[in-house]
């Protein structure tokens, strides 16, 4: 593994509620635009789509974990999230186990 700073970051990110982290990983993702962004909070993921940026989130992970056969389902994962903390509508929840062709 390298650890790796970026080299710029747009000022105008510097004044949005983010953490360091999110603002460095999308710093790095425009340096590397074939790249995708894991991000799951709602105000870095809209920042990184206008910037351009191909943006992943943890339930897209679960989904093409599933379709390329990495787990047979994507629901015990879910649960597993929410039981740690990772909130989740029932609306959502929904969609997602629609999406990977399970009930719940």
């Amino acid at each position: 593994m390298k650890i790796v700073d970026p080299k710029s970051m747009p000022s105008e990110w510097l004044a949005l509620d983010l953490g360091a982290g999110e603002l460095a990983a999308m710093a790095l993702a425009l340096e590397n635009p074939s790249r995708v962004i894991l991000l799951d909070d709602a105000l870095a993921r809209r920042t990184a789509q206008a910037a351009g940026l191909v943006v992943w989130g943890t339930l897209k992970i679960l989904l093409e974990a599933k379709s390329r056969g990495i787990t047979q389902s994507v629901g015990p994962w879910i649960d597993k999230l929410a039981d740690a903390g990772m909130w989740l509508s029932g609306e959502i929840r929904q969609r997602i186990l629609s999406l990977a062709g399970e009930t719940g």
